[in-house]
């Protein structure tokens, strides 16, 4: 079971991405750390971590003011599907 993220996680995440990035970036000119492959997967690493987290506190926000969500079924039975879709089974 798992909860689909809310459009604000969406967008709130996104955002904070670029922002993480552009700081981390800087920081780094600043140590005269060189550019190159190494520096740009830790700005990546570091811009993701960052954006993830304001995600989940996005969500814990809004569980805390709206309560939980229903979380999302999914069916790993792919006959079930197939019956479902309408399509012949194999």
């Amino acid at each position: 079971m798992f909860t689909l993220p809310s459009m604000w996680n969406l967008i709130i995440s996104t955002i904070v991405f670029f922002i993480a990035a552009w700081y981390a970036r800087r920081n780094l000119d600043e140590q005269g750390i060189p550019k190159g492959m190494t520096r740009s997967i830790l700005v990546f690493a570091i811009a993701s971590l960052v954006s993830w987290g304001a995600g989940e506190a996005t969500d814990w926000v809004r569980d805390k003011i709206e309560g939980p969500q229903p979380t999302a079924q999914t069916s790993g039975d792919l006959s079930q599907l197939l019956k479902a879709a309408g399509q012949p089974q194999p």
